[in-house]
């Protein structure tokens, strides 16, 4: 089993969605046994509150399902748990080494590496309104993701 956890800075956005297209993408794969999903924050901002609305609200317009969360800011045992830590921007990356004390084993990656955009960022639809797309990024990650594994 893969354990995958989608990292963005504040979990109410990019990594929730994220997190609810890849579990759709592999239930529609019939995969779900393969992964183990979860998101989380590099900060503390958002702690406890539920995905953004304008996420729920490009989500419910692709017909991908979703439940309610609380966001949580990821942990240096997270290192452990999960298998790859996918981020969506290079400052996401620098929050995360300095939460989990480095990447020894490489398990920190970008979303969009899975692309033909690799290095790429996921711009943040918190600053720039554009869930439409931040949705279209997102789900090309996944779905390249997917095929990689």
């Amino acid at each position: 089993m893969t354990r995958l956890l989608f990292v963005c800075h504040g979990n109410i956005c990019r990594s929730p969605m994220a997190e609810f297209v890849m579990k759709d993408l592999v239930r529609r794969a019939g995969r779900e046994a393969d992964f183990y999903i979860e998101s989380a924050a590099v900060s503390t901002e958002e702690i406890g509150n539920d995905m953004h609305r304008g996420a729920k609200k490009q989500l419910d317009l692709m017909g991908v399902p979703y439940k309610k969360r609380a966001a949580r800011q990821m942990t240096r045992s997270d290192y452990d748990r999960f298998d790859l830590i996918i981020l969506m921007d290079e400052y996401n990356r620098t929050l995360a080494q300095r939460i989990l004390g480095g990447d020894p084993e490489a398990k920190l990656k970008m979303l969009l590496d899975y692309t033909p955009r690799k290095g790429s960022d996921i711009a943040d639809p918190w600053y720039t309104g554009n869930f439409e797309e931040t949705y279209r990024d997102v789900l090309e990650g996944c779905e390249g993701l997917l095929e990689n594994y």
